[in-house]
């Protein structure tokens, strides 16, 4: 392709079409006002040139830039990472162009300067994807009323006054123990991630449920904690060793972790699956290829992350169309156990 080539105009392929740059332009934005044989015609002349229309000429007409801001943190994380690539695929899809912020750290306080790099830049709408950690989420009801494009949240706590899209954390852990549970373990430990994390404390109380629903304990002495990586779920598993000897099965609240747990399980000489079953979370790619296969909750982030742009992108519509800002929606996504040898029984 030659960069330096010089482009079509609109007029060249009105011209060519033997009709008007406005129809020219109806036709490239899809209006319903053009006869059937006149868009075909349009269209293959667009194809014929190679005309691509000018996106600042479009966003100046139809008073909008295409352009959505994204903020984001923890991109050495899997799930973070993985959710940017769906943001990044659907806006792609959709015909947006993405402005990312990354936040250094998960509870950064510059939230304002932040919002109003956004702004200035004239974003149509803002996809939060930074996980609930801590209280970083303080500042979203002193704020938020300011800002006078459409927010979308990713992963966090329930709040009737904003648009969230997220996993149902509590649900598949409460999935990952019964399956154990059902496979006829009995004293099921946890490691769990980061309990600062929104997403952790869900995993743990689903873990916490599954239990109690069968008549079962769930002291603070049968979890460790972990952060998240293989190193960390190491020195979980050996905790938990040490403090639940009776322990025949435990549920980690991500893959990495379970990962060193089917390690350790092996250079404690403790057979998987047939005297510990381990269950992890997140649906890595690499799970099935762990020793053994691992059973996992998969929540899809890459279509996480799409449907937040989808959302945001609905959000910006219905305000387009019908003058008002869209009311708040919460997006459940529901994740799935995939059933492999760690857990089952013979």
């Amino acid at each position: 392709m030659n960069f330096h080539a010089k482009r079509p105009t609109i007029k060249q392929v009105a011209k060519a079409a033997n009709v008007s740059t406005q129809t020219v332009s109806r036709v490239i934005n899809e209006r319903p006002d053009v006869a059937p044989d006149t868009r075909k015609r349009v269209l293959q002349i667009i194809k014929e040139l190679d005309y691509q229309p000018s996106e600042l000429a479009r966003s100046l007409i139809q008073q909008r830039s295409y352009t959505l801001g994204v903020v984001t943190a923890g991109l050495k994380f899997i799930g973070p990472s993985r959710t940017l690539d769906g943001i990044t695929s659907q806006a792609e899809e959709m015909g947006y162009t993405l402005l990312l912020k990354a936040q250094p750290r998960f509870d950064s306080e510059e939230i304002q300067p932040l919002l109003q790099t956004l702004l200035a830049r004239h974003v149509d709408g803002i996809v939060w994807a930074v996980p609930e950690v801590g209280d970083n989420r303080c500042w979203v009801e002193d704020v938020l009323a300011e800002v006078p494009v459409p927010v979308v949240f990713l992963t966090m706590a329930d709040n009737p006054r904003l648009t969230i899209v997220k996993y149902d954390n509590f649900l598949g852990a409460k999935k990952a123990t019964e399956h154990l549970l059902q496979q006829g373990y009995s004293h099921i430990g946890h490691i769990s991630g980061p309990m600062d994390w929104w997403e952790s404390r869900q995993r743990k109380a689903g873990w916490q449920a599954a239990l109690a629903a069968y008549g079962l304990e769930a002291p603070e002495a049968h979890c460790a904690e972990g952060n998240w990586s293989s190193a960390s779920g190491e020195i979980a598993f050996k905790q938990l060793l040490t403090q639940y000897p009776d322990m025949d099965a435990v549920f980690v609240a991500n893959d990495q972790m379970a990962l060193s747990v089917l390690q350790g399980a092996c250079r404690n000489k403790i057979s998987v699956p047939s005297q510990m079953g381990v269950v992890g979370f997140d649906g890595l790619a690499e799970s099935p290829y762990y020793w053994p296969p691992l059973t996992t909750v998969v929540q899809d982030q890459h279509k996480l992350g799409g449907t937040a742009v989808e959302e945001t992108i609905h959000s910006i519509e219905t305000e387009r169309s019908e003058g008002n800002p869209a009311g708040p929606r919460m997006v459940v996504l529901e994740p799935e156990l995939t059933i492999r040898n760690s857990s089952v029984r013979k």
